[in-house]
């Protein structure tokens, strides 16, 4: 007999309005699509990767950035690359371009989400109790009030607002885990066709880089599939076998091999990772831990189970590297999934814990946030703006009619949220995610209106290639040996110069200007064949510059003196 922690009532499994849904949807994908370059470091690195496989300056299976290889994902870089070539020509912006088949991946896991959780949570062990004298949940509508409950979970992690929104190989790994999360989810009248989705998925994590990932998920779904009390689950495992052969293959065949484990050998690493752990799951981690603990009596159901497994094995490939919040971000799929079968078992208390944290954490983000603005366009208050000066003392606050509206418009609709959430729909399974979901999209909605423009101004490396523009001028080629290679790929994607970023002991390259960067010291190195002309410093950067040098002689043979930087 299956014994189930869910008591959940026909007015409880109310779904959310279609249009609230599709409004919040809108809100989190579209900000930030427009008006703003990419930002570093990831995002503006690959960037230069899709633009210079799109112009044919560099091959698409090893591509290279400042004549240096950089660590691909092939599917991703391609995506990017297809859709630059087919825009530009349109007139479209490349980093727009760029960017519109990652909103649409991302927008692609929030709807694998929604459906994978439906599918789960129709399965006979999610269902609820059934009363004694009727009035239980209706199997379909308690589906759909869980599954919105899981999309409103994936919005309000902290951890994805930034990863979410990058045009990174990283979010075409994410949908790979949401597309094998809801192939594990299927019936098993849909076992050729959910079998093909899941021996999919675990090929395209292999070859957008994350081949022992793959290989690890590919391992750990076969042995559920084997293990599971759910028998739709058992004929999968040799989808999933073939997956993880697949996956093998295209690891070695493309080089994808690449993660190295460094564990925290100090205090101070080990609770950095519990920090990084804690903000980024926030909150839905906490709420996966309840439902670990409630439906601990169903670990080998499959609406426990699978989530579960694509939840910790990203987590603890994220923990055995060191912390990478890059690696993190893949576990989020599962842990919303987990979050949403702890909804029907929260207590009222629980649940309007979690509201009321939401309400004063993003008010006070909020109100933190027009502060900033209203101190850059009128100067009071005055700390904002004076701080901003002190690291930026040539930026010029910019003001946009339109992205005061939005903000306005924005601020407007979480005042009416919170009265609409505290007046009414006060026993529906997803009520205790509304809020905290509704307070990340406003302060993304006004981190991308109010404060786009220095946001753009500090994260960008625009400015700094303006900088260098005058003093370039019509150099055919730039030489940046070493140089970081977020700063290689601006000026390859944003300043258009030939960059040779080889790092070799002899400067084998026909540039007339060298750039190297400033040390920890100060100190201008002398370099044989080459005199030094100037400092350029990023406007945002305090300490450490640019180094300029131009050729002594055209007939000198450029030379590196060791330990120059």
């Amino acid at each position: 007999m299956i014994t189930t922690p869910a008591l959940v009532t026909r007015e409880a499994a109310q779904r959310l309005p279609r249009l609230a849904l599709w409004l919040m949807a809108g809100i989190y994908l579209l900000p930030g699509l427009v008006g703003r370059d990419p930002w570093r470091n990831a995002d503006l690195t690959s960037y230069a990767v899709m633009l210079a496989m799109a112009e044919g300056r560099t091959g698409w299976l090893q591509p290279m950035v400042g004549m240096v290889a950089v660590d691909g994902s092939w599917p991703a870089h391609a995506l990017g690359a297809l859709f630059i070539a087919a825009l530009s020509p349109l007139g479209v912006y490349a980093p727009l371009a760029a960017r519109l088949p990652f909103v649409l991946l991302l927008g692609a896991n929030m709807a694998l989400i929604w459906y994978a959780t439906y599918r789960l949570a129709r399965t006979e062990a999610a269902q609820p109790v059934a009363f004694a004298f009727g009035g239980e949940a209706q199997p379909q509508d308690y589906a759909r009030a869980l599954a919105d409950g899981a999309l409103l979970a994936f919005m309000a992690t902290l951890g994805l607002l930034q990863l979410g929104h990058e045009t990174t190989p990283e979010l075409m790994l994410l949908t790979s885990v949401s597309l094998l999360l809801w192939a594990l989810a299927m019936p098993a009248q849909r076992g050729w066709q959910a079998g093909l989705v899941a021996a999919g998925a675990l090929g395209l994590m292999s070859a957008s880089g994350a081949a022992e990932l793959a290989l690890g998920c590919g391992v750990a779904a076969g042995l559920v599939c084997q293990r599971s009390e759910d028998p739709a689950l058992a004929p999968m495992r040799w989808w999933v076998g073939l997956g993880t052969l697949m996956a093998l293959a295209l690891g070695l065949a493309l080089g994808t091999f690449r993660a190295g484990f460094e564990w925290p050998d100090e205090a101070a690493d080990l609770w950095q990772l519990v920090r990084l752990l804690a903000w980024f799951t926030w909150p839905t981690a906490p709420l996966a831990l309840i439902t670990l603990w409630r439906w601990r009596r169903q670990l080998l159901r499959r609406h426990v189970a699978v989530p579960a497994l694509l939840a910790l094995l990203p987590l603890g490939q994220a923990i055995l590297v060191g912390g990478s919040d890059r690696v993190l971000l893949l576990a989020l799929p599962g842990i919303a999934v987990l979050a949403a079968f702890a909804l029907p078992t929260l207590s009222r208390s629980g649940s309007a814990a979690v509201d009321w944290f939401s309400v004063f954490f993003c008010s006070a983000l909020a109100l933190g946030v027009w502060a900033v603005y209203l101190s850059f366009q009128t100067g009071w208050p005055p700390a904002p703006l004076r701080n901003a000066m002190a690291v930026a003392p040539d930026y010029a606050p910019l003001f946009e009619p339109l992205s005061l509206a939005l903000g306005l418009m924005a601020t407007a609709i979480w005042l009416w949220l919170v009265r609409w959430r505290t007046a009414r729909h006060r026993k529906a399974l997803w009520k205790s995610l509304v809020l905290p979901a509704g307070g990340v999209l406003l302060n993304w909605m006004l981190g991308m209106t109010l404060l786009l423009h220095p946001l753009d101004y500090t994260r960008s490396l625009t400015p700094w290639v303006r900088s260098l523009q005058p003093t370039l001028g019509e150099a055919h080629c730039v030489a940046a040996p070493g140089m970081q290679m977020a700063y290689v790929a601006a000026l390859e994607a944003q300043g258009g110069w030939r960059v040779d970023a080889r790092m070799t002991d002899r400067l084998d390259t026909d540039c007339p200007v060298l750039l190297l960067t400033e040390g920890r010291d100060g100190v201008v190195p002398d370099v044989a064949g080459w005199t030094f002309s100037e400092r350029v410093r990023r406007p945002t950067e305090r300490y450490f510059a640019t180094l300029l040098y131009r050729r002594a002689s055209p007939a000198d043979a450029p030379a590196l003196r060791a330990g120059a930087d």
